[in-house]
């Protein structure tokens, strides 16, 4: 997997970069259908390397009340350049979140050897909070209203009813369009 979101998502490619398909994965950290997808996530990025581009955008669910504080630490992560990483570590242990709330949150990040001091400071002064509120809007305009939901190639597909076809999905048309890029 890339390790891109959408905070990162506007860089430019190198000019001799192979063109990508990209993959919004519109996904909430403590949601456990989202760790459901991680499976299929690493999938796709064994089958696709980096002509597949996964970008993680946010979609907290007021329903969960340690989300938006998850989304905020995710892009902390992104921003220390292990987004992808801390990503998996806190969907493989959303029932710790739940549990723990953020505090859990600054914990993975010093697991995974990112300044934990850092995130803690992320998590108090909201630096990230325009980027997580941005998601969730552009979400909320193309139709998004669980998680996980993937959009490929301008189609949504909703993984929050069942994940059941969706990679195969996924991978049809991300196989068109990478054809038509050359």
């Amino acid at each position: 997997m890339s390790d891109s979101s959408s905070a990162s998502a506007a860089a430019s490619a190198p000019a001799s970069a192979r063109p990508a398909v990209v993959l919004d994965v519109w996904c909430e950290l403590q949601c456990p259908d989202c760790r459901s997808a991680l499976d299929d996530l690493r999938a796709l990025r064994e089958r696709y390397g980096d002509r597949l581009e996964l970008r993680l955008r946010h979609f907290p669910l007021e329903k969960h009340q340690h989300a938006f504080a998850a989304a905020q630490a995710a892009e902390e992560a992104f921003e220390q350049g292990k987004g992808w990483p801390y990503v998996e570590a806190v969907l493989g242990r959303v029932e710790e979140l739940n549990r723990a709330g953020e505090p859990f949150l600054v914990e993975i990040a010093g697991e995974l050897g990112l300044d934990a001091e850092e995130f803690d400071t992320a998590l108090i002064d909201g630096r990230h909070i325009l980027i997580v509120d941005a998601d969730q809007a552009e979400g909320k305009a193309v139709g998004v209203t669980g998680t996980p939901t993937y959009v490929i190639g301008g189609e949504r597909l909703d993984g929050g009813k069942s994940q059941a076809g969706l990679r195969e999905r996924i991978e049809e048309i991300a196989d068109r369009l990478l054809a038509e890029l050359g």
